[in-house]
């Protein structure tokens, strides 16, 4: 393994499956949506995979190690961390197995061509202009607010991309999910599988994980709820289970 690929303000995370992921902690680093999103979703043999807004790659690196599809794309706006995703690729020796490409989301059908993919992830910006305090350092703003592209330009083209059919996985915060379901809908996207993720039995739910079918029947399968913590630092065993821990 090269460690000429990994630059001196970075770090190199062990990803506990085999793949490392070369990281900046000065800047925005994956955080359990991701590992909850990529746990999630449900990857079949042979397919080919796009993750949109990949960031510095976490997960394509995951479901790679997890699942048997035959490809993945990730598609990342910000240079910088495009780069280190493909730094990271190299690192792995995935090159054939995964490919990074510098774009704009809502140019995705137009960079890959309609009806390109089986499943298409993402774990999008989360808050609109009204909510939250933007991060005024622009990576973790963009990662964070729509700064750069809107959740219907994140459900329009992942419905373009995908085939009759083809999945839709996706992160989201809990106070936007009637708005997300109408825009799914809108784009033929039909809501299939629910799950609400909770920090503590007795909290409100601050996640939503979700898979949506091209073209699927009204129909949607509610899933038990996930509890991140047991109590303060101390993860459940479903959550351990999703980080490769038990």
């Amino acid at each position: 393994m090269d460690k000429n690929l990994i630059l001196s303000h970075e770090r190199l995370d062990d990803l506990q499956n085999g793949y490392f992921l070369i990281q900046n902690p000065e800047k925005f680093c994956f955080g359990m949506d991701a590992v909850l999103l990529a746990g999630f979703s449900t990857i079949k043999p042979g397919e080919r995979v796009l993750d949109m807004g990949t960031g510095t790659g976490i997960i394509p690196l995951l479901l790679a190690a997890q699942s048997q599809g035959r490809h993945f794309t990730g598609l990342e706006i910000q240079e910088e961390c495009a780069k280190m995703a493909k730094r990271s690729v190299l690192y792995n020796h995935l090159e054939e197995k995964i490919q990074i490409v510098h774009g704009d989301i809502r140019e995705a059908a137009q960079l890959f061509g309609a009806a390109s993919f089986h499943a298409v992830t993402c774990n999008p910006p989360y808050m609109i202009d009204q909510h939250g305090l933007q991060n005024p350092h622009m990576p973790k703003a963009i990662a964070r607010h729509e700064i750069l592209c809107s959740l219907e330009d994140v459900v329009s083209q992942a419905s373009r991309v995908l085939v009759s059919g083809g999945r839709f996985y996706m992160v989201h915060r809990p106070f936007r999910l009637a708005e997300i379901m109408c825009v799914l809908v809108k784009y033929r996207l039909e809501p299939k599988r629910m799950q609400l993720v909770y920090p503590y039995i007795d909290r409100e739910p601050n996640m939503v994980l979700l898979e949506a079918r091209k073209g699927g029947n009204s129909r949607i399968q509610v899933e038990r709820p996930l509890i991140v913590y047991e109590s303060p630092g101390v993860y459940t065993r479903d959550v351990l289970e999703r980080y490769h821990m038990v």
